[in-house]
């Protein structure tokens, strides 16, 4: 069975993934901060619930605990869980949207590094956005170009950078970013955009189920590699 883990997963692209990874034989955590939401979403999809804020340190560190315990080791991680921060562009907005979106990564990944090195084919899947690629929003005939979200495009750039510097620091693990596409959920809701969530998941397993020849250090969306 392959232990999966995923942040921000009791709705939207993270909710969908797990659905689609189970689907596929996995054994999926729903990592989420509230506890009622993801027990009922981890209830909705047949998965396990974990309590986990990627804000908090310790929660953190008491989520990847439970995931020891109970299995021993840890095969995929997709930090998922991320906020659009589009309201008011000030210090403490920023250190929120890079807390969440950035931090939140390094946090996460950190605390699982341990379980995945236990694991024959451990796999990092960050959810990141071509908003933070400097190719995609200098680009006339793109959307991100129309899209003025300064700190969430410049919070998924450190995702993205950081996907590349884990690559290159844990060669034994794969590390792959991915833009899943401009997606309807809650957090583009009030910008009116977005596909359903099924088609971006979608795009999202294919980098939670690579073999293990599989590349590392990609930035990529459902076209293929994306420039940055």
């Amino acid at each position: 069975m392959t232990i999966t883990l995923i942040t921000g997963a009791n709705k939207g692209i993270g909710f969908e993934t797990a659905r689609q990874l189970l689907a596929r034989g996995h054994v999926v955590y729903v990592g989420a901060r509230d506890p009622e939401r993801g027990e009922k979403a981890a209830a909705a999809l047949g998965a396990r619930f974990v309590r986990l804020d990627v804000t908090d340190d310790a929660s953190v560190a008491a989520a990847l605990a439970t995931v020891d315990a109970a299995e021993g080791r840890l095969d995929v991680l997709v930090n998922n869980a991320g906020i659009l921060a589009s309201e008011t562009v000030d210090g403490p907005s920023a250190l929120r949207a890079f807390d969440v979106n950035a931090v939140g990564i390094v946090r996460v990944t950190e605390a699982a590094l341990p379980l995945l090195r236990k694991s024959a084919n451990p796999l990092v899947v960050n959810v990141t956005s071509s908003l933070g690629s400097f190719w995609a929003v200098n680009n006339p005939e793109r959307v991100e170009s129309t899209l003025p979200l300064p700190l969430y495009a410049a919070s998924k750039a450190a995702a993205t950078m950081l996907t590349v510097q884990y690559a290159k620091a844990h060669p034994g693990i794969k590390f792959n970013a991915v833009e899943p596409g401009a997606t309807a959920t809650d957090m583009t809701a009030a910008m009116g955009i977005g596909r359903p969530v099924e088609e971006s998941a979608a795009v999202v397993v294919p980098l939670a189920t690579l073999g293990v020849d599989g590349p590392t250090g990609t930035f990529s969306d459902e076209n293929g590699p994306l420039p940055w």
